[in-house]
């Protein structure tokens, strides 16, 4: 379970990470030089069908940012607000790779504001480099490609597990 943090110094970057990608893993490392501390909270998306249990997600998300002192991962359950406030932050981060991107983000901050204005909600531009890579994508690159393929879109310690999963799937 999450420890409160020094509440101004912490930020909670949410997702589903399913799996979690270069795109994310580039709003964690700029995002950790942000805050003193930042709470990789890992949700489940009732829209959507998860590759991963959110067990297996946690596990994963922890070796990928094992090398990373100041940022932890946490499984989410209800709502971020209550979770941001349980653990004493204060502060959301969120990645946007394109403008329909932020559409859905503002509809969620305004919801998130008026559930609490004391969470600040800060936003970062996908690099680039990965302002098309989704978890979607993803499990399409996996079905229909190949390992060296993934490798240009989930951290190394991922090809594995997403390609067993995809074949696990496929035997169906």
């Amino acid at each position: 379970m999450a420890q409160p943090h020094e509440a101004s110094r912490t930020a909670v970057f949410t997702g589903t990470f399913d799996p979690l990608t270069l795109g994310h893993l580039d709003v964690i490392g700029r995002g950790r030089t942000l805050f003193d501390h930042l709470v990789v909270a890992i949700g489940i998306n009732p829209n959507k069908q998860s590759l991963f249990t959110i067990e297996e997600r946690v596990e994963l998300a922890r070796q990928v940012v094992a090398p990373f002192s100041n940022v932890s991962v946490e499984a989410l359950e209800g709502l971020t607000v209550h979770f941001v406030r349980k653990i004493g932050a204060r502060v959301i981060l969120r990645g946007l790779r394109t403008l329909s991107d932020m559409e859905y983000e503002f509809s969620m901050t305004m919801t998130n504001q008026r559930l609490d204005p004391s969470i600040e909600t800060v936003f970062l531009m996908a690099d680039g480099e990965y302002s098309h890579v989704s978890s979607s994508l993803i499990k399409q690159v996996a079905w229909f490609g190949k390992e060296e393929a993934l490798g240009r879109f989930v951290p190394p310690e991922l090809i594995g597990p997403v390609m067993r999963k995809i074949r696990e799937t496929q035997m169906g």
